[in-house]
């Protein structure tokens, strides 16, 4: 918002004095450019703000001085923004309500002046437009080698009650994570996926080599019809969590640490071996949570077959979940949008700035060695024609 508001604020001082003109018909308040790139500190932060140029040709009548534009929001010589430690929190508490940005800033700047509810209104409509052209972009250059899917329940208005957002993110081949798509969809529905997924393979997303997820049928389904080239990975976290679940509090903690045995096991025949003894020592007294893992064991163990450097990465869908971890706590208490698609638009925008942050997926270099076809054993590259020739 402190790099977007300066060029709102100009766009609307220009729109303002449209009508003054010279006797040729030319505006007497044009743009020029922009000033030299400046950082901002915040507590967030630095904020690099690359402020916009104003000429401005009148003269004022009073003292025949040329009128100049000055920046309510953000003056010329500021290098540190004021009281930002204290206007934080109440950014979220007010959220994206366009009445209650103002105040907000106002303590933020000193003074509200040049931030109109308008300016605010315009700002975030532009989110909006971002992630529209966001949904609507090429994929056929971006090859994702790996995916996680996952449905998330921020506290924000969505356009029914059982709604979620739908998130995917994958790795590309040179190990870069990136945000594939966010969508609203209904209760991780097998229709509400494949929406996504058909949408992603019609703007040339080819089949993922693996996607990690929960154990929401709905996406396996619509992975098996739209993706059906893709290996599938239980998140072992979702898993955990459902197995606890199923369990007793008294036996939760010693059948938390038989299950890290299983997915730290340091190959598949260790795990598998893991997994027979968590069945011996609970599958008498609790079938239906042991039945959780020896049901699924393909599901839970694909991860052996890709390199053992990528196996933190693809156990767990813990990219989306440490992600929104910060989207969630800065919309708890924000359900001020406008409309549901503002409220998506804001969640777009904090995961957009969040990625920049993200790390690359550990040996990258592996990463295109999995896209063309070399098999892996237990974490190790067994040599092969296919990944010899590539």
């Amino acid at each position: 918002m402190l790099a977007a508001a300066p060029e709102a604020e100009v766009d609307q001082y220009i729109a303002e004095l449209a009508g003054q003109r010279e006797e040729q018909g030319r505006r007497l308040v044009v743009r020029n450019g922009r000033h030299r790139p400046r950082t901002v500190t915040t507590a967030a932060g630095p904020v690099e703000v690359t402020a916009p140029r104003v000429n401005d040709k009148r003269v004022d009548e009073a003292t025949g001085e040329r009128k100049r534009f000055s920046s309510k929001i953000l003056a010329p010589w500021c290098r540190k923004s004021p009281k930002i430690s204290e206007v934080l929190p109440l950014l979220h508490l007010h959220g994206l309500s366009s009445g209650d940005f103002v105040p907000a800033m106002e303590q933020f700047l000193g003074s509200a002046a040049g931030l109109s509810p308008a300016t605010v209104t315009r700002l975030t409509k532009q989110w909006t437009a971002d992630h529209a052209e966001f949904q609507r972009r090429d994929l056929a250059e971006s090859d994702y080698v790996y995916a996680w899917a996952d449905g998330v329940h921020p506290k924000i208005r969505l356009s029914q009650t059982h709604s979620c957002l739908l998130v995917l993110m994958g790795v590309r081949v040179d190990g870069t994570k990136k945000l594939i798509a966010i969508a609203e969809g209904l209760r991780e529905s097998t229709e509400s996926w494949a929406d996504l997924l058909r949408d992603c393979r019609r703007r040339g997303m080819r089949d993922p080599m693996l996607v990690v997820g929960d154990g929401a049928m709905g996406l396996w389904r619509a992975l098996a019809e739209v993706f059906p080239q893709a290996r599938h990975q239980r998140c072992w976290v979702h898993k955990t969590r459902n197995v606890m679940n199923a369990l007793p509090k008294s036996a939760q903690p010693g059948a938390k640490k038989a299950l890290q045995e299983i997915y730290n096991a340091e190959d598949r025949t260790h795990a598998e071996k893991a997994i027979t003894a968590f069945d011996k020592a609970y599958g008498a007294k609790w079938p239906k949570a042991v039945k959780k893992v020896t049901g699924e064991v393909d599901e839970l163990l694909a991860f052996y077959d890709f390199p053992a450097q990528h196996w933190v990465h693809l156990r767990t869908t813990n990219p989306i979940e440490s992600t929104f971890s910060t989207v969630k706590l800065r919309t708890k208490v924000t359900r001020g949008a406008d409309s549901p698609a503002a409220a998506l638009a804001m969640v777009f925008k904090l995961v957009e700035s969040a990625q920049d942050r993200w790390r690359a997926i550990t040996a990258p270099h592996l990463v295109v060695l999995v896209r063309t076809g070399a098999r892996f054993e237990n974490g190790i590259l067994v040599e092969q024609e296919e990944a010899t020739a590539a």
